[in-house]
């Protein structure tokens, strides 16, 4: 025992092929609690088994922040500290010391690291930092899908250094119920402009370019909409939207706005130089690698994508070197991007082109 109350809860469903792994991650806590939704594969049975508290209910008419509220209402009221994850993630193993030196701050609230995905190597991908361990009382989550934690009034966040969740998903997992229950949500609240982001991202996911679109500017409109990096990120999916749709001119228009709306982010950079690269300007391209490259800093939100920190902008760089004749800077930056990415067989391929061409 520690000097708080911790507890674990979570929404699970058919998750039997995670209980296991995820229950000894999750040891560390007093006591977990489950809510499970419907599972068929005996996936409460397997939770009970290894020590967790399983209740199990429907949700109906399902979202995701009905769950979630109905699981955080098994924990006890006596409980410290709250720890909402999912089955399919896990923490490195130490976390709960960390978690309570962090508290001792003061803290509601903690935010920590996320690998959210891996690559093929199992290097990590896509990273940020979350904020899902949080105090027992006067919270609550809000939204059908994408749902985020709120406190009626301030309340005190930090940092829990140290502590590591780690993503591995089902990648045969079904997204079909997101588009529907975020199209409910923009419904429900109009002017949540992360939620009209969500929307606009979710329909260049399924390939619906005009719906993209016209959602994304009714984002970039709202007076809500400040952040500038979720604002870059629209300008972004809108150009992928307008170069689908055929209008290439207009795509450039909104990667241009993207690189002003948030310079301090690699994305917006790297995807001006991908289109520059389908335009075979070659020295516009190494400009815009370089610029991403000089970034170093990654940043702890969700808007920080794997490859950009990782081998895309050296493999833009090599490229672009390559191609206007600056053939040791461009070897230099194919074997940068053949390190990050040894899974990859075309950029080991560069790294021999442009050594046999120089040879």
């Amino acid at each position: 025992m520690g000097a708080y109350s911790v507890c674990v809860y979570a929404i699970c469903k058919n998750e039997s092929k995670f209980a296991a792994r995820w229950m000894a991650s999750m040891r560390e806590a007093d006591r977990v609690f489950v809510l499970d939704t419907g599972s068929d594969d005996g996936t409460p049975d397997l939770l009970s088994a290894l020590g967790a508290e399983v209740t199990v209910e429907a949700v109906a008419p399902w979202r995701f922040d009905a769950a979630r509220n109905r699981s955080l209402e098994l924990v006890p009221a006596d409980a410290d500290i709250c720890v909402c994850t999912d089955l399919d993630e896990t923490f490195h193993p130490g976390w709960r010391e960390k978690v309570e030196a962090a508290w001792k701050t003061g803290a509601q609230r903690l935010k920590y690291r996320y690998t959210w995905s891996f690559n093929p190597d199992g290097s990590e991908g896509v990273v940020f930092w979350i904020d899902k361990i949080h105090a027992r009382h006067g919270f609550r989550w809000q939204n059908p899908v994408h749902e985020v934690l709120v406190l009626d009034g301030p309340y005190r966040s930090a940092f829990a250094e140290g502590v590591q969740l780690d993503h591995h998903p089902d990648p045969g997992k079904s997204r079909a119920q997101y588009l529907p229950l975020l199209e409910l949500a923009v419904e429900e609240d109009p002017h949540n402009d992360r939620n009209m982001h969500y929307l606009g991202r979710e329909y260049c996911f399924a390939g619906d370019w005009k719906r993209c679109a016209e959602t994304l500017r009714r984002h970039l409109a709202m007076p809500e909409a400040i952040w500038a990096d979720e604002r870059c990120a629209s300008m972004r999916y809108l150009a992928r939207a307008e170069l689908m749709l055929g209008n290439e001119t207009g795509a450039e228009q909104w990667l241009l706005r993207a690189c002003a709306e948030a310079p301090h982010l690699r994305e917006p950079w790297l995807d001006y130089a991908k289109l520059l690269y389908l335009r075979e300007d070659f020295d516009g391209m190494t400009f815009l690698a370089r610029k991403a490259l000089a970034l170093a800093d990654r940043p702890r939100t969700y808007i920080c994508e794997a490859d950009a920190w990782g081998f895309l902008p050296y493999d833009l760089l090599a490229l672009g070197c390559f191609y206007t004749g600056r053939r040791e800077e461009a070897l230099k930056a194919a074997r940068e991007a053949a390190r990050l990415a040894p899974y990859d067989e075309r950029l080991q391929k560069n790294v021999k082109a442009i050594e046999k061409a120089l040879t």
